[in-house]
């Protein structure tokens, strides 16, 4: 069984890492594009496109669910990349954890980048799922590049930028960009005890788990969905549409570390 998962750069990374802990035996397919990220700042169409694309080739290469762990291409391009692949291959998107953190906290920041944070997405997210709580948005300039360069001095100089203008009785933070749980470890140090972060890297797995499991009972023995006996599922990785492997920044981050010796075992 083979899950895609396709980003611009590391946002794919904690998701991968929680597929490959509750499923071992997954084979995963890990699609970035470093020759084009960012993608926020490229015109709608364009990423609409290049994304359906590139999950038009994670398919043709045998992928059986895709996986956008990218806010960005979720919002831009996943009603057309289900429509591109059809009702047969279930596409997963990434929203922001607001609603979660909204319902037990009384306020929250959603720590996100420039784009995010003064979009129409972000305040539709926030009207709909704020539940009557104080939210703000908070822009974090250049933490997502820094975390693709494999870069965590640069990281933590814009964690410290994001904290000084977060509101200080703030209660939760939402990770509003799927880079940021790779440094979730420096944000929370930054901040009092009981401030708590929310992201949905594991959410995004775990709705995976339920596609493939619709699969299943749909189609009762056509795939591989055993567990083949406690054999590790193989991880490759392309980049920009070219067989690669995991940039050496990965290894900055307990995910990335991870997948980096699943890449290497198998």
């Amino acid at each position: 069984m083979i899950v895609a998962l396709i980003d611009s750069g590391f946002g794919l990374l904690p998701t991968a890492a929680w597929l490959r802990r509750m499923r071992p035996d997954l084979d995963l397919m890990l699609s970035m594009d470093p020759e084009c990220a960012p993608w926020g700042p490229k015109p709608a169409d364009w990423v609409a496109d290049h994304v359906v694309s590139i999950a038009r080739r994670a398919v043709d290469r045998g992928a059986d669910v895709v996986v956008l762990p990218c806010n960005t291409a979720s919002v831009t391009a996943l009603e057309h990349v289900r429509a591109d692949l059809g009702d047969d291959v279930p596409v997963v998107g990434t929203v922001p954890a607001i609603k979660p953190a909204a319902a037990v906290c009384k306020s929250v920041a959603i720590w996100a980048t420039a784009a995010t944070t003064s979009s129409r997405y972000q305040a539709d997210l926030i009207e709909r799922f704020g539940n009557g709580s104080e939210v703000v948005g908070v822009a974090c300039h250049g933490l997502a590049d820094a975390i693709d360069r494999g870069d965590r001095e640069g990281a933590d100089r814009a964690i410290a930028d994001a904290v000084a203008r977060t509101p200080g009785d703030v209660e939760g933070i939402v990770l509003g960009c799927t880079h940021y749980p790779l440094v979730a470890d420096s944000i929370v140090a930054r901040f009092p005890e009981g401030v708590r972060l929310f992201d949905s890297a594991e959410a995004v797995a775990r709705q995976t788990l339920r596609r493939l499991a619709d699969l299943d009972a749909a189609e009762p023995g056509t795939r591989e969905f055993d567990d083949r006996s406690g054999a590790s599922g193989r991880v490759e990785v392309y980049l920009s549409g070219r067989r690669g492997a995991l940039p050496p920044g990965a290894e900055a981050f307990a995910a990335g570390r991870e997948l980096l010796a699943a890449t290497t075992a198998t």
